[in-house]
């Protein structure tokens, strides 16, 4: 039997919250096709563990296999609702960033800077350190103390920018390096046993890039702004990765090609005869 991985992105990929619209019946479809046993599922996203599961409340999304979280630096088996223990083995693997260091280590090295304000606890974990951070503050030379003192004590960090518009506050996550959707999408295909020929990872921005310039098969939902998909085709090419990208442009199943749609379209491309059976199935 033919298996399949999917792993796609939450916001405005599957979940329908941007302004183009949905196709009717598409989400249906794509949870018919989740539920088939050679489909393993995984939500790749920035949200952490509650948010996830409001997400698959709120719009009656499948409940997956596993969840990449927390800007990549969680990975969850998910057993059953409520139950999703850690895959101790990610945190293992990335935590060697960190050299020994702590999520509370880090946050003592930066309690004394007044422009750094930590994020509630909900939006923390092992190895993600974040806070608040003023509009007005000098990021420039708040990046430089900080990585000075993170030279300091050997730890490597990422140092994620982000801004929350409607609350006016700039964002700022410290990662380890690992901790990217792309190191965690191919740890979770080792994980599993699959590769890059039964494997299709679905996104929609920016955030999504490394992944979809690599030898991973993706898929681009036709929601997705022009500048990204540009940005994506090219991005793939100069990697040599032309052929795992696909742009969504509607039309498979007599749909629109937005959201969950997009993703029906990228497996239809990748792998027909199992979006086929899905649809036999489901007739």
């Amino acid at each position: 039997m033919e298996r399949l991985l999917i792993c796609t992105d939450l916001d405005r990929t599957l979940i329908s919250n941007g302004v183009q619209p949905e196709s009717p019946n598409a989400r249906r479809r794509f949870s018919e096709l989740a539920s088939r046993p050679e489909v393993k599922l995984a939500y790749v996203s920035g949200r952490h563990r509650v948010l996830v599961q409001q997400a698959i409340d709120i719009y009656n999304l499948p409940l997956p296999d596993y969840v990449i979280g927390d800007v990549g630096t969680t990975i969850y088996q998910v057993v059953g609702p409520g139950h999703w223990p850690h895959i101790s083995a990610w945190e293992e693997e990335i935590g060697v960033d960190w050299s020994g260091s702590s999520h509370d280590d880090l946050k003592s090295l930066f309690a004394d800077i007044n422009d750094l304000r930590p994020q509630e606890a909900s939006k923390q974990n092992r190895f993600k350190l974040s806070y608040y951070v003023p509009m007005h503050a000098d990021r420039r030379h708040l990046m430089q103390v900080m990585e000075e003192r993170l030279q300091r004590i050997e730890v490597q960090a990422n140092m994620v920018w982000s801004v929350d518009e409607p609350a006016g506050v700039g964002l700022l996550d410290l990662l380890p390096p690992m901790a990217s959707k792309l190191h965690a999408v191919e740890f979770l295909m080792g994980l599993l046993g699959f590769d890059e020929t039964n494997t299709v990872f679905a996104g929609d921005s920016g955030n999504d890039m490394e992944v979809l310039v690599s030898t991973v098969p993706s898929v681009l939902v036709a929601n997705s702004q022009w500048d990204v998909k540009e940005m994506a085709l090219r991005g793939a090419y100069d990697n040599g990765n032309s052929d795992r990208i696909y742009l969504a442009e509607g039309g498979t199943l007599g749909m629109n090609g937005n959201y969950a749609a997009g993703i029906l379209e990228g497996v239809a491309h990748y792998h027909p005869h199992i979006l086929q059976e899905s649809l036999e199935a489901d007739a």
